[in-house]
C-alpha cells in the first residue's frame, strides 16, 4: 500500500474566488488549524512577482514576504509548500529553502511550456526545495505527450509529480488510466499526486478511487480544500478525505480541528462568495472546455441550453481549453445568422409601416416607472395613429400592436403570453428564433440586421430600427430603452432579464448604442426618447 499524503491548499486555490484576500487573522486560523489537524502538507499561497506584498492576501511577490506573513507560527509536523505558475516568478525572487518558511514549492504549467517548466523546477530544486512538477489540464495531453513529459519528470527526480485536473473533466476510468499510466513509466522515487475539481461532482469520489488502489507502492499525495473551496466549482472537501482516511486508512487526523476553521472562518466565506457545482462547471465539463466559455454565452442571455450546447460542439480541440473570446463570438455569430430569403416580408412591413408613427417599447424598468410619459405621447398623437411595438417582452399595461422577437430565449416565456393573446398580436421575429409551433407573421434575416461595427452585434434597438427605416417609418419614439448601468440594482422590468455582463463596461456600451443609432439617424430615420436614458 502507497503512503498517503493529505494536502491542503485552501489558502492557494481557495483565493482563486476572492482574490486571495482572506484577512490575516483569517489565514493564521487555516493555518493553525490545519498544522493542530497534523495535516501533511499545507500550501501556504501564491508566489507572483507582480503583485504586491499585503499581509491580509496569500499571493506573495515572494518567498521573503511568505516569511513575513507566517513568522513566529509553528509548522507542526507538516510540510509546507507555496505555489508559482511557471512563468510569473523569476528565480532571483526565491531564498534558499534553509531560510524559507516553506520546505517545497509546486510549480503548475501548461502542456506547452513543459520544458522551461521542468528547466525551472531544477532551479528550485537546486535551492534545497521539495519540488513539485504540477501538469495542469492533464485531460489535455495524449499518451505520447505525457510519455514526453515523464521523462522530463524522470530526470528532474523531484518530490512528486501530480495530475491536475484543471476543469473537473475526469471520470473514473479516464482518471485510472492516467494515474496507472504515470505509476508504470515514472521512478518509483517520484510521488505522485492528484488534484481534482468537482465539476460532475466526482472530486472526492475521484480522490477515494486513487486511495484504495492496491497495486500503487509509491507515495501519493492527494490535494483538498477545506469545505471544498476552489476555482470553478470547487475541490474535494478535505474534512471528507481525512475522515474516510481515518476511518479506512488507519490515519489520526483531528479532524475536529478542520471543523473548527470551517465554522469560523469558511462558512462566512462561503455566504459572501458561493463556490461548489454548478449549472455552468456541469456545462463546461460536460463539453471538456474553459468554463468561460459557457460563461460568455450565458452571459448572452439569448441562447437556449441547447443553442449553447451546439456551439459548444463547434470548438475545436484545440481551442477548448484555452480561452478565446474573439473565438467565441465569432462562433456564436455564426451560430446565430439562420439565413432566409425576408424580401417579401420586407416589402409587407413597408406596406404596414410606411409613413405611420411608431412607438417602440423596451423591457427596461422606466417603461414602468415612467409609463405616465408614455401614456402622454399616445394622448397627444392620438392612440389609434401610432402603432407600437414591443421588443423581447409583452408589456402588462400598455397594449400593444405586435412583438419583435430576436433573442431566443426571451422567446420561451414569452411564447405563453403571445399564444394568450389569440393571434391579436403580430408577431415579428429574426430567423434565429424558432416558433414553438405554426409561423411568425414576419421573419427576417438575422444576419442581414447585424451591426458588424458594434459591441453588441445584435442588439435588438438597433436590428429593429434598421428595419423601420428600410421600411421608411416617419417618427419613431422610442419608450424603455434606459442604457446600461453600472450600479447591481435590476434595470429591467424583469430582474431575470438583466445582463449580468454588462456593468462592467456600461459606459463603453451606452456610448457605442448612441454611436449605431446616430449612423441610423443620419441615413433618414428620425427618433426620439420618451423616458429617460442613457443613450442621450
Amino acid at each position: 500500500m502507497s503512503k498517503i499524503s493529505l494536502l491542503d491548499c485552501t489558502l492557494r486555490d481557495g483565493g482563486y474566488l476572492n482574490d486571495w484576500e482572506f484577512g490575516h487573522d483569517n489565514i493564521v486560523n487555516i493555518f493553525e488549524r490545519l498544522v493542530s489537524a497534523e495535516l501533511d502538507i499545507i500550501e501556504v499561497g501564491f508566489i507572483n512577482e507582480s503583485r504586491e506584498y499585503d499581509a491580509d492576501r496569500t499571493i506573495f511577490p515572494d518567498a521573503v514576504s511568505v516569511n513575513r506573513t507566517y513568522a513566529g507560527l509553528s509548522k507542526g509536523q507538516s510540510m509546507i509548500v507555496g505555489m508559482i505558475d511557471y512563468g510569473t516568478c523569476g528565480i532571483e525572487r526565491m531564498i534558499p529553502a534553509a531560510e524559507s518558511f516553506m520546505d517545497g514549492i509546486r510549480v503548475i504549467f501548461k502542456k506547452e511550456k513543459k520544458e522551461g517548466a521542468i528547466a525551472f523546477c531544477r532551479q528550485i530544486k537546486e535551492l534545497g526545495y521539495n519540488v513539485f512538477a504540477q501538469a495542469v489540464s492533464i485531460t489535455s495531453y495524449n499518451d505520447e505527450e505525457l510519455m514526453d513529459l515523464i521523462r522530463l519528470v524522470n530526470d528532474l527526480e523531484p518530490y512528486a509529480f501530480s495530475l491536475v485536473d484543471t476543469y473537473g473533466l475526469l471520470h473514473k476510468n479516464q482518471l485510472m488510466h492516467y494515474f496507472e499510466f504515470a505509476d508504470q513509466h515514472m521512478k518509483t522515487n517520484i510521488g505522485l499526486g492528484y488534484h481534482s475539481h468537482n465539476n460532475f461532482q466526482l472530486a472526492y469520489a475521484n480522490c477515494i478511487e486513487v486511495m484504495e488502489l492496491p497495486h500503487i507502492k509509491r507515495r501519493v499525495v492527494i490535494d483538498g480544500t477545506l469545505y471544498g473551496m476552489g476555482k470553478s466549482a470547487g475541490n474535494a472537501p478535505l474534512e471528507l478525505l481525512a475522515t474516510y482516511m481515518n476511518d479506512n486508512l488507519g490515519r489520526h487526523y483531528h479532524c475536529s480541528q478542520l471543523l473548527e476553521a470551517i465554522d469560523v472562518t469558511m462558512l462566512e466565506l462561503y455566504k459572501q462568495i458561493p463556490w461548489g457545482y454548478s449549472f455552468k462547471f456541469f456545462l463546461s465539463a460536460s463539453k471538456d472546455c474553459h468554463p468561460n466559455y459557457v460563461t460568455y454565452l450565458m452571459d448572452k442571455k439569448k441562447l437556449s441550453v441547447k443553442s449553447i450546447n451546439e456551439i459548444l460542439d463547434k470548438l475545436e480541440d484545440s481551442k477548448k481549453l484555452l480561452y478565446d473570446g474573439q473565438y467565441i463570438e465569432r462562433l456564436y455569430v455564426e451560430y446565430q445568422k439562420h439565413e432566409c430569403d425576408d424580401e417579401k416580408d420586407r416589402v409587407h412591413l413597408r406596406n404596414w409601416l410606411g409613413g405611420r408613427e411608431i412607438l417602440l417599447l423596451a423591457p427596461g424598468k422606466n417603461v414602468v416607472e415612467q409609463s405616465g410619459k408614455i401614456m402622454d405621447y399616445l394622448s397627444a398623437k392620438g392612440t389609434e395613429n401610432v402603432v407600437k411595438i414591443a421588443i423581447n417582452f409583452v408589456p402588462i399595461d400598455i397594449p400593444v400592436d405586435a412583438v419583435f422577437i430576436s433573442n431566443a430565449k426571451r422567446y420561451v416565456p414569452l411564447s405563453t403570453k403571445l399564444s394568450q393573446s389569440g393571434g391579436k398580436l403580430t408577431t415579428l421575429a429574426t430567423s434565429n428564433v424558432t416558433k414553438a409551433s405554426g409561423a411568425f407573421d414576419y421573419v427576417f434575416n438575422y444576419s442581414a440586421l447585424l451591426d458588424e461595427q458594434a459591441l453588441i452585434v445584435d442588439n435588438p434597438m438597433i436590428m429593429f430600427l434598421k428595419l423601420l427605416r428600410e421600411a421608411k417609418a416617419s417618427h419613431v419614439a422610442l419608450a424603455g430603452f434606459d442604457g446600461y448601468v453600472k450600479a447591481a440594482a435590476p434595470n429591467y422590468v424583469n430582474p431575470n432579464m438583466d445582463y449580468s455582463f454588462s456593468r462592467e463596461k456600461a459606459k463603453e456600451i451606452n456610448d457605442d448604442v448612441i454611436n449605431s443609432v446616430e449612423r441610423l439617424g443620419e441615413l433618414g430615420l428620425t427618433m426620439e426618447y420618451i423616458t429617460d436614458t442613457l443613450y442621450r
